[in-house]
């Protein structure tokens, strides 16, 4: 990850220098005081010459303007009134895009306060990242430089401890990032619960249940999953209790919050096999628990003072002469029977196992799950805003108001009656599949049939887990949607 290094501002400077401006301190910036007059000078009349007048979002890249630089890149924050954490995470991570070849740069911190320096440097962070673990040919010229990032600031104290909360998200980021990323070979169920193990250096306590205690326990729906696969399957239980005190002496002081994730590790579709083109996309129908897990080591990392469970169900999804057949009847860790329609609606039904063990076991306050569960929410929000159902109005503002404060957004959609009657089996207590009408509502109500009222939401994140371009602080790739966006929902409502 980028190394951020928090220090004074200091003179001269050499390198290069990313100067985010604001566009009501255009004059004050191309005069700053951090530059000699000459090169203040050049950077203003490029910035002239440019048209750059500070809007978010734009920039310009000023070469060798002079006093050692070897680029400057100013970043538009638009104006002083609107400025956020958000919009200086964005300056962070377009400006940490432009860099080029420079192995190093300084961050001019006279257009942010301590705080939002913390958090430009934040998105120059995320921004940076990249999976290149089976890469053997690249050329070392070819390879990205950019790994230091020096933040000026007057308040130093202040940078610094802003900093000290948010490495532990970018690094949980990274963590979901390279789950995802993962090939299928590599990324078993088991490799993945040995990667949530590794996590209990941070503190976690994890629990694996593997292929014998699954079945013990009656996880039907879960196992008729991955009975066609020669990969068994793993639940694994991470808890952090950082509201009972430290370490192994921790104890829990009140219910838990629990997130649940979908970790189908690839997802062939089964017997009801997936269409070939594209089929290698389905490594990532893990993205759900990806989060999950970044998400436990992002909470675990920087402490926070609260108790939360994390659940992930990790299967394979193959066609085989073991494999589940359209037609079958299952029988749930609830009790309830299910008639299985189509085996690539597989997700739900692991969903529905965890689910009913999440709120059996701990009794928690409320349960998120998470997981890329249907082409439809795709069709409905496309690749911009996930989709989420929930049983409770007040989990459900806030986790709208987390998903805007970091970007992560989301868009809340109906459950209702008239949606849960396309459910009705004739042969078993329901059937998982409700037809296409209204294809993620019904997912939903299926999965609502496990939660026995407790509040709880589901995130239907199957369009935002993976991205095909570049954006502000997220590289075409595994995006690990729903990390920031959880670790703001719990800091902001449910911490201390």
């Amino acid at each position: 990850m980028l190394d951020v290094i928090i220090a004074k501002p200091a003179l001269p400077h050499s390198g290069a220098l990313i100067l985010p401006v604001l566009e009501d301190g255009l004059a004050a910036a191309a005069a700053w005081s951090g530059l000699d007059a000459a090169t203040a000078g050049t950077v203003a009349r490029a910035l002239d010459a440019a048209e750059f007048k500070a809007k978010k979002g734009q920039t310009v890249t000023i070469l060798a303007p002079g006093a050692g630089l070897s680029r400057v890149i100013a970043v538009g924050l638009g104006k002083e009134a609107d400025l956020t954490a958000q919009i200086a995470e964005e300056a962070g991570g377009a400006a940490a895009a432009l860099l080029g070849r420079e192995a190093a740069a300084t961050l001019a911190d006279h257009a942010l306060s301590a705080t939002l320096a913390a958090h430009a440097a934040f998105g120059a962070a995320l921004r940076c990242y990249r999976f290149d673990r089976y890469r053997t040919t690249e050329k070392p010229e070819e390879k990205p430089r950019f790994a230091s990032l020096t933040v000026l600031s007057a308040d130093t104290d202040a940078t610094a401890a802003a900093w000290a909360g948010l490495k532990p998200v970018a690094e949980g980021v990274f963590l979901t990032r390279d789950l995802v990323s993962e090939p299928p070979n590599v990324l078993t169920p088991a490799e993945m619960a040995e990667r949530c193990e590794a996590l209990t250096k941070l503190g976690l306590r994890v629990e694996v249940l593997g292929q014998k205690e699954l079945a013990k326990l009656g996880f039907g729906a879960m196992l008729g999953v991955s009975q066609g696969s020669a990969q068994e399957p793993r639940m694994v239980v991470m808890q952090w209790l950082g509201a009972g005190g430290k370490g192994k002496k921790a104890v829990a002081k009140a219910k838990p919050i629990a997130f649940v994730g979908k970790g189908v590790t690839f997802d062939s579709g089964g017997i009801s096999i997936k269409p070939a083109a594209g089929m290698e996309d389905m490594k990532w129908d893990m993205a759900g628990a990806g989060t999950v897990i970044g998400l436990m080591a992002a909470l675990a990392g920087r402490k926070a003072k609260v108790d939360v469970v994390g659940l992930v169900g990790l299967v394979e999804n193959m066609p085989s002469g073991t494999a589940q057949r359209p037609g079958d009847v299952v029988k749930t860790y609830s009790g309830q029977t299910v008639e299985i329609i189509n085996t690539d609606a597989e997700g739900r039904m692991v969903l529905a196992d965890v689910l009913w063990y999440c709120q059996e076991r701990f009794e928690p306050r409320f349960m998120v799950d998470l997981a890329t569960l249907t082409g439809a929410m795709v069709i409905t929000l496309g690749h911009e805003i996930g989709g989420f159902f929930s049983n409770d109005d007040e989990l459900a503002r806030n986790l709208h108001a987390a998903g805007e404060a970091t970007a992560e957004k989301l868009w809340r959609m109906p459950l209702g009656e008239a949606y849960d009657k396309q459910l009705k089996s004739d042969i078993a207590d329901m059937k998982h599949v409700g037809g296409r009408p209204a294809g993620a509502i019904t997912a939903a109500q299926f999965l609502q049939r496990f939660v026995n009222a407790k509040p709880w939401a589901h995130l239907d994140i199957a369009g935002m887990a993976w991205s095909s371009k570049d954006s502000a602080v997220v590289p075409k790739g595994a995006t690990a949607y729903g990390v920031r966006m959880l670790d703001r929902l719990v800091a902001d409502y449910y911490e201390g």
